[in-house]
């Protein structure tokens, strides 16, 4: 078959590889309609984890059954199917518990298994004409309709972006009426976003320096923050201390509370220095969420923070270390989550949405590619949506046409 390899640091091939074959009666093979390039893919591609040259990349998969095993009971030959981007078996300790983010038979070196990723396990990616999914009737999303309908951009989305979107706004305790605060207008950003709305917040700021992603979250109805125009903690202050309608409510004190509730990190190691734009400085939207979000509020960092980075800013940096604003979190008694999101914990009741019409997340992809034009398109995608990368919000890949 036909398979996007990882061949070297910004290098990516088509290449014949072998088909891949059932390890197990509980596996299926699926016949991939649509393979999304993430942000997380361009970490590898980067050259910043551990990836190796020969790799299958892409986690974010969709297509048709095209092989079951015999030992399958829910999933059959011809089904359409969405695959979480975590490969978990449904049955140790942490699956059970729902923590399929963290399951601890698919992955030798750790808690947590993906599709195509450095140091997720030995689970080839799904930028390919064929994948092999584990325990199948498990990791499976049964999706209605045929390959190439209306559905097909909105479901390519719960394989990742949306559910980990909606996952970061639970961690940070999104609620009717919060405030929030998301760092990042990617395409989990704009899920984080668009998931806040939907769980019912008052107001959301994003912040970003690209145009056109920041035009894409306005219209959702959040505030777009373009970081370039200024320090992004001092524009959301601004903007609330303005808010008349607020400052006719509040009580004598309350005038503390100008910042948000709620502060989402949808960007990760990555970050861009603000004195510096560039430079990286990892810590830079930790910093930013310490001092926005209010006492007693909530922090979700779904943003990407390895424990190895070959091309981090300094020694501590490349070994995962990062000086965190702990003292300040502490004082204001901020809770904070991290880590990656447990797909199937959201999968199906976002699908039925999509389903429904409450929402579009599709709206996001901006190109669909066959898997020959891949190559160029990681290169701008890895411009994170300035200069020639901008109109270049979500690609998804048709590696069968």
């Amino acid at each position: 078959m036909k398979a996007l390899v990882f061949a070297g640091i910004r290098k990516m091939e088509v290449r014949e590889v072998p088909d891949p074959v059932m390890d197990q009666e509980t596996d299926a093979i699926i016949r991939v309609t649509s393979a999304a390039i993430c942000g997380s893919d361009l970490h590898m591609y980067e050259g910043r984890t551990s990836a190796t040259p020969g790799m299958v990349f892409g986690h974010e998969i969709m297509g048709v059954v095209q092989q079951a095993g015999k030992a399958t009971q829910l999933v059959k030959e011809g089904d359409r199917v969405c695959l979480p981007f975590n490969v978990s078996c449904g049955m140790c300790f942490n699956c059970t518990r729902g923590f399929v983010n963290a399951c601890l038979t698919t992955n030798p070196k750790g808690p947590g298994g993906g599709y195509g990723y450095a140091d997720l396990g030995p689970h080839r990616g799904g930028q390919a004409e064929l994948v092999r999914v584990p325990f199948a009737d498990f990791n499976c999303l049964k999706l209605p309709g045929t390959p190439g309908d209306d559905f097909e951009d909105d479901f390519i989305t719960l394989a990742d972006i949306f559910p980990t979107g909606y996952h970061s706004a639970i961690m940070a305790n999104v609620h009717p009426g919060a405030t929030v605060a998301i760092y990042g207008a990617g395409p989990v950003g704009y899920m984080a976003a668009l998931s806040s709305f939907l769980l019912g917040a008052s107001a959301v700021y994003v912040v970003d320096r690209s145009g056109t992603r920041l035009r894409m979250v306005q219209e959702l109805g959040a505030v777009p923050i373009n970081f370039e125009h200024g320090d992004p903690v001092q524009q959301i202050l601004k903007l609330r201390k303005e808010n008349q309608l607020l400052q006719g409510r509040l009580r004598p004190g309350e005038e503390k509370l100008q910042g948000v509730l709620c502060g989402i990190d949808a960007v990760g190691y990555q970050s861009l220095d603000r004195g510096d734009p560039s430079h990286e400085k990892p810590t830079q939207v930790l910093e930013d969420l310490a001092q926005v979000v209010c006492a007693t509020g909530s922090i979700g960092l779904i943003g990407v923070y390895f424990s190895g980075d070959p091309g981090g800013v300094d020694q501590k940096a490349k070994e995962g270390v990062f000086n965190y604003p702990l003292g300040m979190l502490w004082e204001k008694g901020i809770t904070v989550q991290t880590g990656q999101a447990p797909v199937k914990r959201y999968n199906a009741f976002l699908r039925d949405l999509i389903i429904q019409g409450r929402v579009k997340p599709g709206k996001l992809v901006s190109h669909r590619i066959a898997l020959e034009e891949a190559p160029q398109a990681y290169e701008r995608f890895l411009m994170r949506g300035t200069g020639e990368g901008a109109n270049f919000t979500k690609i998804v890949l048709k590696p069968n046409g």
